[in-house]
């Protein structure tokens, strides 16, 4: 399999040229320097291309469960526990607790790195620096002083524990229950597709699991967030005796096999309150939209693995002659790369990878706005985190796939490790709330449910973006779009849930064009005085705009054709 090579030039150019990252540091009062951010990338790249990346084939060999324990596959402790050792777990941790203190407009390239490089590897560390989030804001001080330690510097992990075996996204239909005793809780009940569930790179694992108190209302209201240890520990957290948690099996999946997605039963295992009682699933949602950010990142970073892999193979591969000329008489065949249909499905993907990786940049912009309880930044945050994940997994699993394509029958087989990207990058559409349900949280939570005001403040910002100039007309043009079927929506009264449910997937994908058209226009207009030095971002933001920003016009006309069909039609 061909190397891995992390994109620097590409992200720093994001970084500096387009986002002025610099500028933001400074009025947040964070003192990180141009050269200090780059140096942070440069040498995540240089561990993630010798640790991670080598091991991604020895990955897909799987974890190995024999009686409640769970064996990676070679290599990935000592990778495991050297990108620990280095301080990465804790590059966005709080400072206080151990953490490096770095900003998500940083963190998340690095995030970008390890899924391309590994991502069965890479979800080990990135569920642990939700865990360690989600206790950040909702914890105690006891548990964030004596757990943030630990799981900032990966010896300790966590993991997210939702799913039961009879209800999968409709968490008010979950049985776990615990029983208050004098000084901690007795938790029963079964999960199931818990990733990191257990593993052998870490000595101790604090399950964050969803449970109900005795006393709890029925449904969503009635959920508790509960730290339930594998091993119990003192209050100096040294290692006690074992907790009653144990993994029944492991599931055989598709793909990204070297992680260990367990089956946990927990038998009276004891537990400890986080945060208020029955406050459970919003304190979830801490960690779950961290992961859904992280989760579009995995789909952006696959596509980036598949794009240099295929990119590679074209330059390499010769095979027929250039229509309208041949491009080297000299040579038996031109190579691929000379072939309009070829280069047609490599700039596919190439602008979905840049698009993509400008798109999460964006998002990553505002979340570092949002700590300081900006409302507009919390608006906006909420606004794009559903189409970060959705539009990035979808995209960049069917950037996978036409990677593939372009190999023919070398991309089906193992020898290139294509068909191995393509396998992993199916389950980001699907894991952290399916893309269908990211959907119906962006149309019927983040625009219906709040008269469209956060939608409306980023049309605003968009639209002053056209304005600055005549390059700006097509995107305009997107924005009408969007606002008409956003309309269309809102002032619906007749069954407008079943609206929202059967167009939410075609509004996603309409905005996410709009954001995505947006960051290309930002683009431009920061390159427009240096067009030769920039020429290649140029041409990817008129090829967005001419071969996919189009797909607005049908979008629109199937969100306006409302439900009925869908509704209707017999099955």
């Amino acid at each position: 399999m061909l190397p891995y090579q992390a994109p620097i030039d590409d992200m720093l150019f994001l970084l500096f040229e387009v986002y002025q990252a610099q500028q933001q540091w400074q009025e947040q009062g964070l003192a990180l320097s141009a050269d200090e951010a780059e140096a942070v990338l440069r040498e995540a790249a240089r561990q993630q291309q010798e640790l991670f990346a080598p091991l991604l084939r020895q990955g897909d060999q799987g974890c190995v469960w024999q009686q409640g324990r769970v064996q990676t596959p070679e290599g990935f402790v000592a990778a495991y526990r050297q990108w620990a050792e280095a301080g990465w777990l804790g590059l966005a941790g709080e400072p206080n607790y151990g953490g490096a203190g770095m900003p998500k407009l940083l963190s998340l390239f690095v995030d970008e790195m390890q899924h391309a490089a590994n991502s069965a590897l890479a979800l080990y560390p990135l569920l642990s620096a939700g865990a360690a989030l989600l206790l950040l804001h909702h914890g105690s001080e006891q548990q964030k002083q004596l757990l943030l330690p630990k799981l900032y510097s990966g010896q300790w992990a966590g993991t997210m524990c939702l799913t039961e075996p009879h209800a999968g996204s409709d968490l008010g239909l979950l049985r776990s229950k615990a029983e208050p005793q004098a000084e901690h809780y007795l938790l029963s009940g079964s999960k199931i597709f818990i990733t990191g569930g257990e593993q052998d790179l870490t000595e101790n694992i604090i399950h964050l699991v969803l449970a109900r108190l005795p006393d709890a209302p029925p449904g969503v209201k009635g959920i508790s967030l509960f730290m339930v240890p594998k091993v119990l520990f003192d209050a100096e957290g040294q290692l006690q005796q074992a907790n009653g948690v144990h993994c029944a099996s492991l599931e055989h999946k598709m793909g990204i096999k070297g992680s260990s997605t367990a089956v946990l039963h927990f038998d009276q295992a004891k537990a400890w309150l986080v945060g208020e009682p029955h406050q459970g699933l919003a304190q979830m949602f801490t960690m779950m939209n961290y992961e859904r950010l992280t989760i579009g990142l995995q789909g952006l970073g696959l596509a980036e693995r598949a794009l240099q892999i295929a990119k590679s193979y074209a330059q390499d591969r010769r095979q027929g002659r250039r229509p309208g000329g041949v491009l080297e008489p000299e040579q038996p065949a031109d190579p691929l790369t000379a072939l309009p249909d070829v280069r047609r499905m490599l700039l596919d993907v190439q602008v979905m990878v840049e698009g993509g990786r400008a798109l999460a940049t964006y998002c990553g912009l505002w979340l570092d706005r949002a700590k300081s309880g900006d409302a507009l930044a919390q608006g906006r945050v909420a606004l794009l985190t559903p189409v970060v994940k959705a539009y990035l997994t979808d995209q960049g699993f069917q950037a996978c796939v036409t990677a593939q394509q372009v190999l023919g029958g070398h991309g089906y087989v193992s020898e290139w490790g294509i068909e191995q990207l393509v396998r992993d990058a199916r389950i980001a559409q699907i894991y952290e709330g399916t893309n269908g349900i990211q959907a119906l949280d962006l149309l019927g939570r983040k625009v219906v449910a709040n008269g469209g005001q956060w939608l409306k403040a980023w049309l605003e910002e968009a639209r002053t973006l056209c304005w600055q100039g005549p390059e700006g007309a097509r995107l305009a043009k997107t924005l009408d779009r969007i606002e008409e079927a956003t309309d269309f929506v809102l002032t619906t009264e007749r069954d407008q849930a079943l609206l929202i449910n059967a167009v939410a997937v075609d509004f996603l994908h309409l905005l996410a064009l709009g954001v995505q058209g947006q960051q290309w226009l930002l683009i431009q207009r920061r390159i427009a005085n240096r067009a030769e030095e920039f020429q290649h971002k140029q041409l990817m933001a008129l090829y967005f705009e001419q071969r996919l920003l189009i797909q607005d016009r049908w979008l629109l006309e199937r969100i306006l054709s409302g439900h009925g069909l869908i509704t209707q039609a017999s099955l």
